[in-house]
């Protein structure tokens, strides 16, 4: 919508303002935050609210995400996004200052209730960070550490005799993991080196390859390319294209290049903890609804 088109449907008492953050001032519409898609929601969040002591960090977000898709959250700093990306598989609970009002559900099933085991929900809803954090362990063991811990494969002797024990499992799931982070061909001769010689971006991989190893269904990626070079994100972006035609993707970036090349839906979220608009990528940023989102996305504040 042009400047003037804006100009003559916005009077002189409606026409937004400036704020202190450079944002300008508007009432948010409900149908910028509707977003219908096919199918049921693998994740849906109703009227969250997250409080840090009295600092009031996210403001009422509903927000249904799709299966097998990529949803990319973007804003400033400190509008959120990454608060409700730790919402999803209840790491603010390590928070000792978080509270957490509303709902979240996975696959219908509510995950703010008691009796939930955060052991197997981190497992179904996996999170990468934004700094590479490998074990430091070899390559093989940071991918079979996970499935070992948790039972999906025995080791022990009581396995052995009960012949449940196979070395090839293992194996096989070290490289199906690391192909599927296409890190395999890179590291295959070396399984055995410690992870913390590999390259930052490898690293990065090998975390995500990590995270595939207890057969998650969603994967939380939080700025998971933003301390890497050009060609090491280059290659993250790939495999996130890859990974959502199998897994339910959702990922915090400060690149909002990076979130228009990959995602399928973006959400925008702005100063004071609110999502003011949600939908597909090509239509948040070719034609946002919202005042605020067009700034923000053309660089005229953030």
């Amino acid at each position: 919508m042009s400047e003037t088109t804006r100009q003559t449907e916005t009077t002189d008492t409606e026409r937004p303002t400036e704020t202190t953050a450079g944002e300008t001032d508007e009432r948010v519409r409900e149908e910028w935050r509707e977003y219908e898609f096919a199918g049921d929601p693998k994740l849906a969040v109703e009227d969250l609210d997250v409080y840090y002591g009295d600092d009031h960090a996210l403001k009422g977000v509903s927000m249904e995400i799709p299966e097998n898709s990529v949803t990319a959250l973007i804003g400033p700093s400190g509008c959120g996004k990454s608060t409700y990306l730790r919402c999803l598989n209840r790491m603010n609970d390590r928070v000792k200052s978080a509270r957490i009002e509303g709902s979240v559900k996975l696959d219908g099933r509510e995950i703010y209730q008691d009796g939930v085991n955060l052991v197997e929900l981190r497992k179904r809803v996996g999170m990468v960070f934004q700094s590479p954090n490998p074990f430091p362990k070899s390559i093989r063991e940071n991918i079979s550490y996970g499935p070992e811990k948790h039972g999906d494969i025995d080791t022990g002797l009581l396995a052995r005799l009960l012949g449940r024990s196979d070395e090839d499992e293992r194996e096989e799931l070290v490289e199906r993991c690391l192909r599927d982070a296409a890190l395999w061909d890179e590291v295959s001769d070396r399984l055995d080196d410690n992870a913390l010689g590999l390259s930052g971006g490898q690293q990065q991989r090998l975390c995500i390859a990590r995270c595939l190893s207890v057969d998650p269904e969603v994967i939380l990626m939080d700025e998971p390319a933003s301390a890497l070079d050009p060609i090491a994100t280059s290659k993250i972006e790939d495999l996130i294209d890859q990974l959502s035609e199998h897994y339910t993707v959702v990922i915090v970036t400060h690149n909002m290049q990076q979130a228009a090349r990959i995602s399928d839906q973006t959400a925008v979220f702005l100063t004071g903890g609110e999502l003011v608009e949600y939908g597909e990528t090509d239509q948040v940023f070719e034609d946002p609804r919202s005042r605020r989102v067009e700034d923000y996305i053309t660089g005229k504040f953030g």
